[in-house]
C-alpha cells in the first residue's frame, strides 16, 4: 500500500459501519456540518454540478441534492462509497448524485472535458494529503476562473483539545498537531495526518486560487471525541453552539478551532 490514497482507502473501509452512528448522527458532528452547509448554502446555488471529495458514506452529497445542486462525490474508500450507494438506493433524489470509488490523488484521472461549477471537502479528508500542490493543479483544470472550492481542515492549533489533554495530564495529545503532522491510530490501523497552516494552503493553491473567506468550525463546539460529555451536559451544549456563531468569525479564534473552512476561488493565472 505506498499508494497513500489506497491506504487511507483502507483504513476508513474499517469505519465505514459504524461512521454515520459514531459522527454523523452525533451532537457535535451534526452541529459541526450545520455550520458547514451555512456557507455551502452561500457558496453554491440550484444547478450547480459539485465535484466532492473525501464524500464519506454521503451526507454532504444528499443534502446539496436536496438543494438542487448535482454532485459528482468521490472517496479513497470502497466500503464508504459502498453504504453511499446504499443510502443512495434508498432516497432516490431527484437530482442527480454519482458516487465514484477515487481517492483525491487520483482526481488527474476524470476527463478533463468533464468541468464542474465547485469542489467541497469536508471534515479532514484532505488532511490526509501531504502534498497539496498536484491537487491544486488538477482542480483547476476542472473548475473555471470564478468557481469556488470550499474546503474543510483540521487546525494546527485546537484550544479545545490542547487544554481538554492537558487537563488529563496527556502533554503529547494535546500538541499532536502543533508540529504539523502525526500519525492517527484508527482500528488498529496507522494513518499519517497533516496540518498545514492558512499560508501553506494559500501557496498549494496559488497562482490558480485564491483564499477569499476563512471560518472556524469547532471553535467553542468541541471535538468528536467529547461527545459523551456533550450528551450529559445538553444545555450547555446548546449554549457553546451559540458562541460559536459569534467565536468562528473572530480572526483570534477562527484558526484555533477543531476546523477551519476555507474557501477558495479560481482565478486566472
Amino acid at each position: 500500500m505506498s499508494d497513500p490514497g489506497i491506504a487511507a482507502g483502507a483504513v476508513f473501509d474499517q469505519m465505514a459501519a459504524s461512521y454515520d452512528r459514531d459522527f454523523t448522527g452525533s451532537l457535535i458532528g451534526r452541529a459541526q456540518r450545520n455550520a458547514v452547509w451555512n456557507v455551502l448554502l452561500k457558496t453554491f446555488r440550484a444547478k450547480d454540478n459539485i465535484l466532492e471529495l473525501n464524500c464519506g458514506t454521503g451526507e454532504d452529497a444528499f443534502f446539496l441534492a436536496s438543494q438542487g445542486i448535482s454532485v459528482f462525490a468521490c472517496d479513497a474508500s470502497q466500503q464508504m462509497i459502498a453504504r453511499a450507494e446504499q443510502r443512495l438506493a434508498l432516497t432516490s433524489p431527484s437530482t442527480p448524485v454519482v458516487f465514484c470509488h477515487l481517492p483525491t490523488e487520483r482526481m488527474g484521472e476524470l476527463s478533463l472535458s468533464r468541468r464542474f461549477d465547485g469542489v467541497f471537502s469536508n471534515f479532514s479528508g484532505l488532511n490526509c494529503i501531504e502534498d497539496l500542490n498536484p491537487v491544486a493543479a488538477t482542480l483547476a483544470k476542472l473548475v473555471k476562473p470564478g468557481d469556488r472550492l470550499l474546503f474543510c481542515f483540521s487546525t494546527r492549533i485546537c484550544l479545545a483539545e490542547i487544554s481538554y489533554y492537558l487537563l488529563r495530564g496527556q502533554p503529547t495529545k494535546a500538541f499532536r498537531r502543533c508540529k504539523g503532522h502525526t500519525e492517527a491510530h484508527l482500528n488498529g490501523s496507522a494513518l499519517p495526518i497533516f496540518y498545514p497552516t492558512v499560508r501553506a494552503i494559500r501557496r498549494s493553491f496559488a497562482p490558480h486560487f485564491q483564499l477569499r473567506s476563512r471560518m472556524g468550525v469547532g471553535v467553542a463546539i468541541p471535538p468528536s471525541y467529547l461527545e459523551p460529555w456533550a450528551n450529559r451536559h445538553p444545555q450547555i451544549f446548546r449554549a457553546l453552539c451559540r458562541l460559536e456563531d459569534v467565536l468562528a468569525h473572530l480572526p483570534l479564534f477562527r484558526t484555533t478551532g477543531d476546523h477551519i473552512l476555507l474557501c477558495l476561488e479560481r482565478v486566472d493565472a
